[in-house]
């Protein structure tokens, strides 16, 4: 990054208002008569709709529409325990994106806290505000324990994107990359370098899709987790293998799959090549890869590449999810996102990617030609069909599993 983005990126922030959102009213109020519908006198009677039914907050106020983005500010992009009032910046962002793309309002809540049970309380007292909860930039192992008992404690979804997100955006462009390289995720032997939020909810959502646990070597600094280490959290010795294996180039010999969710340039040409025929990159870490595309390409040909970055092809990123799935989790009044709904989100993905692509993305994006290969593994974030393909697949997949409250319209 160059002083001089830098310097934009501050400005930008800064003017002409500060920050990046902002409230906005929905309804007239250009009258005495507005005014009183607004306030009181004419307030007190959803006030007391709500007080009869508390499912009446759909109905009269904007909880059907409104999702909290929370954090704690201890994992805040690659920047680390930054504190919770340094993440707001991203959690604004994050806001925006909710309202760009799925036309979603957001309140973001910053909570100084330092503890589990402390975070989960406050979390907990002001969940009856929102439709959902969106849960940004946690560190694990904290965030697991955080989001488990919140979804047992409350009656909207709660969903960590840094966990669910990101493994439905990785399910997704990797089955469609294991179909264009001729193999199967039954059988696949897949590397993952990340043992964090990312890496554990992604091999976790691939096993429940087909993936077989003793196919998969997780890595994290310390090496390969495997059932003779001690001191495992409970989430990672849920991966430990009985194995001799114990470096991340070990794990490379005759994998077919990599991915990493970790830091830049932690894969080596050395470790590419040990891959197996026609292997599958997603070299995730963001700006700075695991493995720079050109370098990885230049090594091995017969490879499919995925990065977090949106200059480079197949480019793996939350906002293909995160936005769509709670529109349609709130367009049913959904009491959770489970993982019925998360495996439609990927099946929705992967079907939208084999259809053709609209000229508009192709003008958005400057292309001329785009289609489902080794460079198109993926849909595009500016993809206008991801608005309705994907809600309606939550929404059903709600319906279907039982954990929807109104019926789709």
């Amino acid at each position: 990054m160059t002083y001089t983005y830098k310097e934009a990126a501050l400005k930008y922030h800064a003017e002409p208002r500060p920050g990046k959102i902002a409230t906005a009213i929905t309804k007239p109020t250009e009258t005495q008569e507005d005014l009183s519908l607004a306030y009181t006198p004419g307030v007190a009677e959803p006030v007391m709709k709500i007080h009869e039914d508390p499912a009446n907050a759909y109905i009269y106020t904007a909880k059907s529409n409104l999702v909290g983005v929370i954090t704690d500010g201890s994992a805040v992009l690659g920047l680390g325990n930054v504190g919770a009032l340094a993440g707001k910046p991203v959690m604004e962002g994050k806001a925006v994106l909710f309202k760009k793309f799925a036309d979603i309002d957001v309140f973001d809540i910053e909570v100084e806290s330092h503890s589990i049970d402390e975070f989960i309380e406050v979390v907990e007292r002001i969940a009856c505000t929102f439709g959902g909860i969106n849960l940004e930039d946690i560190a694990a192992p904290a965030c697991f324990e955080i989001e488990r008992r919140l979804q047992e404690k409350l009656d909207i979804p709660v969903f960590h994107d840094d966990q669910h997100g990101t493994a439905i955006i990785i399910a997704a462009g990797l089955i469609n990359a294991l179909k264009i390289q001729g193999k199967e995720l039954e059988t696949a032997k897949i590397t993952c370098l990340g043992a964090g939020a990312a890496g554990i909810a992604s091999m976790n959502l691939l096993i429940a899709l087909g993936a077989q646990r003793d196919n998969i070597y997780m890595i994290d600094r310390q090496g390969i987790i495997h059932d003779g280490r001690e001191g495992l959290n409970e989430y990672k010795q849920a991966f430990a293998l009985h194995t001799d294996k114990r470096t991340l180039d070990d794990a490379c010999d005759g994998s077919d799959v990599f991915i990493g969710v970790s830091g830049p340039d932690l894969l080596s040409e050395a470790s590419l090549m040990k891959m197996a025929e026609n292997p599958i990159v997603f070299a995730l870490s963001n700006p700075d890869p695991e493995i720079a595309p050109d370098l990885a390409k230049k090594a091995r040909p017969d490879l499919i590449m995925a990065t977090g970055r949106s200059d480079f092809p197949n480019q793996v990123n939350n906002v293909l999810g995160f936005p769509f799935i709670f529109r349609g989790a709130l367009d049913v009044h959904a009491t959770t996102i489970n993982q019925a709904m998360q495996i439609a989100a990927v099946e929705a993905l992967v079907a939208l990617t084999l259809e053709p692509v609209p000229q508009e993305v192709l003008k958005a994006y400057k292309l001329d030609e785009l289609s489902f290969g080794k460079n198109y593994i993926i849909p595009k974030p500016l993809d206008p069909r991801l608005k309705d393909c994907i809600p309606q697949a939550i929404s059903k997949a709600a319906i279907e599993s039982n954990v929807a409250r109104k019926p789709l319209i």
